[in-house]
């Protein structure tokens, strides 16, 4: 991603990149010279990097996922000094599906059972991605649900009837896929499938971009790319 970034970053006239930072590396001595830091790293990584840029009160884009709670709680309180754009996506087309998913299911209602597939490269580190999560939590909200209470990762040996509460969650991993993620809403008689593909890593970097951007003067709080795109 981080290539993809510096590669898709002469196509923005307005944005300029100042520095480039990988592991090892100091990112102090660019915060100053900096408005916003684009953070593409790991979910461990985060928290640490979210404190540097509060402390220097540069603005961030965050795309990493598969945080813990404690790692999540550090990441928040930095908020209280800067705008941040948090985001388990950054494709355009990704934002539409999620918007298309909400309304869908408010369309069609509790009858319709529930489930998320999602096909990511072999070397993806998390599962389910951050994609697919975000996908389930509207999904939740608008049933009205909590939902660690509903969610089922897979299916295996006497489960039992599926129950009309649960989302159904399933991941894939194999070859180079960039990200493939579909919501299927199901119920007797018919079946509804909204799918989105990314073939290359640009649209993400290009999302990102876009939202750096965007989060630039911003007033501290947290954002994310509905906010960006004008769709929440």
């Amino acid at each position: 991603m981080g290539q993809s970034l510096i590669a898709c970053a002469p196509r923005f006239p307005d944005l300029q990149v100042v520095g480039k930072v990988d592991v090892g590396d100091a990112i102090e001595p660019l915060l100053k010279n900096a408005d916003v830091l684009v953070d593409f790293s790991f979910h461990n990584a985060t928290p640490a990097i979210a404190e540097l840029c509060a402390a220097q009160k540069c603005a961030m884009v965050i795309g990493t996922t598969g945080h813990s709670d404690d790692e999540k709680e550090r990441i928040l309180r930095c908020v209280e000094s800067i705008p941040i754009v948090w985001a388990s996506n950054y494709s355009t087309g990704v934002n539409t599906l999620f918007w298309l998913t909400r309304k869908a299911a408010e369309i069609l209602g509790p009858k319709f059972d529930l489930e998320i597939v999602e096909m990511h490269h072999r070397l993806k580190k998390d599962a389910p991605s951050g994609t697919a999560m975000t996908l389930a939590e509207i999904l939740a909200s608008v049933r009205g649900e909590q939902l660690k209470n509903v969610l089922v990762h897979g299916r295996e040996g006497i489960v039992g009837e599926r129950t009309e509460k649960e989302i159904g969650m399933h991941s894939i991993r194999g070859g180079d896929v960039v990200g493939d993620h579909t919501v299927i809403f199901a119920t007797n008689g018919e079946r509804v499938e909204l799918s989105h593909k990314a073939s290359s890593r640009e649209t993400f970097a290009n999302g990102a971009l876009r939202a750096s951007l965007w989060v630039a003067g911003k007033p501290a709080g947290l954002y994310n790319m509905q906010h960006v795109l004008g769709l929440e």
